[in-house]
């Protein structure tokens, strides 16, 4: 499990601007039995976790008391920057179900896409429901399934580790197959041929002489 150290953070004594300014991330944790506590963390380790985590992966905050299971529930990033303004943390509980969005990991190779056809991949992460401590870092999607034009792969479909269930429609499309589109050429009709060959012909009468 991965762990991040944290600090609580004193709402009357720094603003948002300060905390970022001093290279902490401004947080809060909160949860079904957890309160929701304001929290700074470290911006560099807090990317470090976050690469190696992403948001389907119990990460352990330290400096709360006792070690704080939580997941990264959501992050506010600047629209400019794409730097971190803000993260939500949630805190799970061992035994009670979350709702999370799973990455999907692509692996194989289809038959009908080495012959030419377009894979076309519908989603790139998948709702599902399972205790926190059970949550995989991704789920596998084996595209060998796809064999021909038209095949398609449903969220029914895939592998999901032992105490994970879809949240989903099971027949909600993963990934499909589908022929390319031929382009077509632009023919130019014999009769508009013709009249251009004839107007390429044709010279413009001479100018009439002066009397």
């Amino acid at each position: 499990m991965l762990t991040l150290a944290v600090e609580k953070r004193d709402l009357a004594a720094a603003t948002l601007s300060s905390v970022r300014a001093s290279g902490r991330i401004p947080a809060v944790v909160y949860g079904a039995h957890q309160e929701a506590t304001p929290i700074t963390v470290d911006a560099k380790a807090f990317a470090k976790v976050l690469g190696e985590a992403g948001e389907a992966t119990i990460v352990s905050l330290s400096g709360l008391g006792a070690a704080l299971p939580t997941l990264i529930h959501d992050i506010d990033r600047d629209p400019v920057s794409g730097r971190t303004r803000h993260v939500d943390f949630y805190a799970v509980t061992k035994g009670e179900k979350v709702q999370v969005a799973i990455p999907l990991e692509f692996v194989g190779e289809s038959a009908a896409v080495e012959a030419g056809a377009n894979l076309v991949k519908v989603l790139h992460e998948i709702e599902v429901k399972a205790d926190p401590m059970s949550l995989p870092h991704a789920i596998e999607v084996n595209l060998a399934v796809l064999a021909e034009v038209n095949d398609q792969i449903h969220a029914k479909d895939l592998v999901l580790p032992k105490g994970v269930d879809l949240a989903v429609e099971p027949e909600e499309v993963v990934a499909l197959v589908q022929a390319v589109a031929e382009e077509k050429e632009e023919t130019v009709s014999a009769d508009i041929a013709a009249i251009e060959v004839e107007k390429k012909g044709k010279e413009e009468p001479a100018p009439e002489a002066a009397a």
